[in-house]
């Protein structure tokens, strides 16, 4: 898929097209009232565009086709949720403690939080591990909440949070995109085995030919390769039944620094996006990628105002107009210093929500994740978030769970 470009017999047909609504509708419109074209306005809007209808966005493995009818169980929970509960299922929190005395498992039992990250310092062994994935699920049972996500950051080798599971290798030492696919075949098993029911990744980001801020986790620095990388991971987590978020829209592998060390700029204007860092997302989706991670780095797109994460110019849309995605678009961590140098994690918490994200990742600590919460609730409460936007934003979020099984 090439964004922006179509065929021209398409283009022609579509002029052809147009002209003639147009005089049917110079026809039709001459007699016709302002409270009937009011009407007829009104069932465009609800029927969808004209061409939409003429050439249909093409349905995507793990993504609902265009119109497709909401699953029951997915619409009755969806009806039965508060707003408290609401806002809290769009939140990823990260936390310290390695057994299930650690704080996050109290917060568990009064939120009902959209998942919980673990990292390598929550990390003993799989046996541990297993238990505090375990305890997540048994919380949301003895309080009737939707079960949570339990995510991790394992992306290979020195990068992995479980240094002792697969995959065995980073990005930029596999010897090919079959072995990628492999390993996160591999992965996969391991991990869904032990309870851990998604990962925050794999990085589809195309690195510079001097080399990338990111380090081992840039697969290649041509674009079809990262693409062919993409797909064979992607596919083998969705295979898996492993729940994934590839990163970092709109791609971070051009950044002037990690935005994990502080604010970064990527100097790629829209045309040469689409031409080298979009594709490997084009390839992740189309191999049914159920969400991608929002970069913080800052872009032309917008002029350089605002973290990817927190714009919407990327986040709905290039992301959704253009690109034509509509899983669930995750922030990386909103307590990275590339956020929090001009932001505080409430603030962009709510921007995230605002500008399209549907779940919002904070590593910590506590107080902050907390304040986040308060923030963005207060925000729909006031209607600096629409209802609209948290009802979009929580119908991706439960959709996901439903299809990866932890709604039944």
């Amino acid at each position: 898929m090439a964004l922006l470009a179509r065929p021209r017999v398409l283009a022609a047909l579509f002029a052809v097209l147009a002209l003639a609504a147009g005089v049917a509708g110079a026809i039709v419109g001459a007699g016709e009232s302002d409270e009937d074209r009011s009407a007829r306005e009104a069932g465009k809007a609800q029927d969808g565009s004209f061409l939409a209808k003429i050439v249909p966005p093409a349905a995507r493995p793990g993504q609902p086709a265009p119109g497709a009818p909401v699953p029951r169980v997915v619409a009755r929970l969806e009806g039965r949720l508060s707003l408290e509960r609401k806002v809290a299922q769009l939140f990823l929190f990260g936390f310290e403690g390695q057994d299930l005395t650690a704080e996050i498992f109290g917060r568990l039992r009064r939120l009902d939080l959209g998942g919980i990250v673990l990292a390598a310092p929550n990390y003993v062994d799989s046996s541990q591990l297993e238990q505090l994935a375990g305890q997540a699920g048994v919380i949301a049972r003895d309080e009737r909440h939707v079960t949570p996500w339990v995510l991790a950051i394992q992306e290979g080798g020195d990068l992995n949070s479980f240094p002792d599971l697969p995959p065995a290798t980073a990005p930029a030492d596999l010897p090919s995109t079959a072995e990628a696919g492999a390993q996160a075949a591999d992965a996969a098993g391991t991990l869904r085995g032990l309870g851990v029911t998604g990962i925050l990744g794999p990085a589809v980001d195309v690195g510079l030919e001097t080399g990338s801020a990111l380090g081992a986790r840039v697969y290649s620095d041509d674009p079809e390769e990262v693409a062919r990388f993409a797909e064979a991971t992607v596919r083998a987590y969705r295979d898996g039944r492993l729940f994934s978020a590839a990163g970092h829209f709109p791609g971070l592998g051009g950044a002037d620094q990690s935005t994990e060390e502080g604010p970064a700029s990527v100097g790629l204007g829209p045309e040469e996006l689409r031409e080298r860092d979009l594709r490997p997302f084009e390839a992740a989706v189309d191999a049914g990628a159920p969400a991608l991670l929002l970069s913080h780095a800052l872009y032309p797109i917008n002029d350089f105002t605002a973290p990817a994460s927190l714009s919407k110019e990327v986040a709905t849309e290039l992301l959704r107009e253009q690109l034509g995605f509509d899983g669930v678009a995750v922030t990386d961590d909103l307590a990275d210093p590339a956020i929090t140098t001009s932001y505080s994690v409430p603030d962009a918490a709510v921007e995230a929500l605002r500008a399209g994200a549907d779940m919002l990742f904070i590593s910590g600590p506590p107080a902050d994740q907390q304040a986040a919460y308060a923030a963005v609730l207060r925000a729909v409460r006031r209607g600096a978030i629409s209802q609209a936007r948290l009802d979009q934003a929580i119908r991706r979020t439960l959709l996901a769970k439903a299809r990866y099984g932890l709604i039944r």
